[in-house]
């Protein structure tokens, strides 16, 4: 259990300090793409407080949000019956370690807990793997202004994509600023707003980069990446033509009489790492080449 609990604390740590290897890339591109002098000047800003927090082994942003635990668990990993206890040890431990602010509050006494753990929190969200003894492990950071632009909401099926494309650009358009752009984008089609919510920010865990295999929801998210692009809302809303980071969109099969969309972002500092543990407790980072713990 100690060297669970070690290994996960220095697994956050790792996402709250270190940007994952693809969410960097995309910031070099798109600030070679950057038209706007005051974009410009904004990503030369990022860049320094990227290197700053490597260099100061520090998290890359003082906004260390709540942690978001995605868990696709193999029905024969070892660890199941402790990884949640594990989970949570290694949050406080993380949280003086590295540290993280706090930022759990309790919503009836609004007492901050101090330790980033709460009532349901850290969440955790299951997946179950059969015949696999290992388990992939993805922390999200989720940041209170990335939070804050996350929408969902029930469409009429009449209203067609036509209406899903209105809903996000309504609602990138009006609280995407709190998302401190360029921000990755996560839609979610399902039945209800639940299932809808949490495919978008599932969404926000695949790789930059990546395209869903549907030819029709890869085409949904160029459609919105340049839709988005389009509002020119640009690094940290200073006006730019690089908005968005990516469009990921995520979905299930729904009721013939709903439509369900929802809407999440990933800010700049998109501090999203997976982590496969084997059963030995060795362990692979694909999100971060050539990185140990």
């Amino acid at each position: 259990m100690e060297d669970l609990v070690n290994l996960l604390s220095k697994f956050i740590r790792l996402v709250a300090i270190r940007l994952p290897d693809d969410v960097y890339n995309a910031l070099k591109e798109l600030s070679s793409k950057e038209n706007s002098c005051w974009g410009k000047e904004v990503y030369s800003i990022m860049f320094d407080n990227i290197k700053l927090a490597l260099e100061k082994n520090v998290p890359v942003c003082q906004d260390t949000g709540v942690l978001m635990f995605f868990v696709d668990a193999g029905a024969d990993f070892p660890y199941l019956n402790v990884l949640p206890d594990a989970i949570h040890a290694a949050t406080i431990r993380a949280t003086e370690e590295a540290p993280l602010r706090p930022n759990v509050v309790e919503p009836f006494t609004e007492k901050n807990t101090g330790n980033n753990v709460g009532t349901r929190l850290p969440w955790i969200e299951w997946n179950i793997l059969p015949n696999t003894s290992y388990s992939n492990i993805t922390l999200y950071l989720a940041g209170g202004g990335t939070s804050l632009t996350g929408q969902a909401k029930v469409l009429p099926p009449a209203s067609g994509f036509k209406g899903v494309i209105e809903f996000v650009l309504e609602v990138i358009s009006s609280y995407g600023l709190n998302a401190c752009p360029p921000f990755l984008v996560g839609v979610g089609l399902g039945t209800t707003v639940e299932t809808a919510a949490i495919l978008s920010k599932r969404a926000l865990l695949r790789p930059i980069g990546s395209r869903n295999p549907d030819p029709n929801a890869a085409s949904l998210e160029k459609i919105l990446y340049d839709k988005i692009n389009g509002l020119e809302i640009g690094p940290q809303g200073l006006g730019g033509s690089t908005t968005a980071l990516a469009v990921h969109v995520e979905y299930s099969a729904r009721h013939p009489a709903t439509l369900a969309v929802g809407v999440s972002t990933g800010c700049w500092a998109h501090r999203r790492g997976t982590m496969r543990l084997k059963s030995d407790l060795s362990y692979e980072l694909p999100s971060y080449e050539g990185v140990e713990l």
